[in-house]
């Protein structure tokens, strides 16, 4: 069976809420976070070199980064109900947003944290110019969003999963006023309403509340 390693309020939630919306059996291993320095707590290195969640074990496969798990189980058990086909209209704009959400948005989150909590003065060029980039990200996605309800048009896709994750999660370590992006704000209270996310998050999150607003 799927072993899924899952990370507390991470982006491997990500591989959890596919798994729940396409219905498949999967073992769950939960990793805490180490309460000082909020990394992972035990030792993930022992199932892959890098230690990072999210990670999957399936028969002597191991794989890890939630964007390849993603397309690994897509291959193996969509039936083009959370990917549409490659002559579908919207497949270009799903392969856009599916790629966003790790080449640019999830990384521009990242900057903009490390920047912060490494104390470097929001005036600092670099640090402005990197949340300027990101502002421009979300203004990007809610220009996107006023006029469809998912990113790849009139159906959810697992574009929506690897990018829903990022501001309904993420934003509980580091806030990011999301007021300005009603778009946005809609779209992630649309996902939240989801049976299979409601029940990713009992499963692997119990009792965390998503960052909607």
């Amino acid at each position: 069976m799927l072993k899924v390693h899952h990370l507390v309020q991470s982006q491997s939630q990500r591989i959890v809420w596919l798994c729940e919306e396409l219905e498949i059996p999967y073992d769950l291993v939960i990793h805490g976070r180490d309460p000082v320095t909020n990394l992972p707590a035990g030792d993930l290195k022992a199932v892959h070199p890098l230690g990072l969640a999210p990670i999957i074990e399936d028969g002597v496969l191991v794989l890890s980064e939630s964007g390849a798990i993603v397309e690994y189980l897509l291959d193996r058990h969509d039936q083009e109900c959370l990917r549409p086909s490659p002559d579908h209209p919207d497949r270009a704009e799903f392969l856009h947003w599916f790629h966003f959400a790790n080449a640019n948005l999830q990384s521009g989150f990242g900057r903009v944290m490390f920047f912060d909590r490494a104390g470097v003065p929001r005036d600092n060029p670099v640090h402005a110019m990197l949340r300027a980039r990101l502002a421009a990200s979300l203004e990007y996605m809610d220009v996107r969003l006023a006029g469809v309800p998912y990113l790849a048009g009139e159906t959810f896709t697992a574009a929506d999963i690897m990018t829903a994750v990022t501001l309904a999660t993420m934003r509980a370590h580091f806030a990011v006023n999301l007021s300005p992006y009603g778009g946005i704000r809609a779209w992630l209270h649309r996902n939240a309403a989801r049976p299979a996310y409601r029940r990713a998050l009992e499963r692997g999150d119990s009792g965390f509340e998503p960052v909607l607003d």
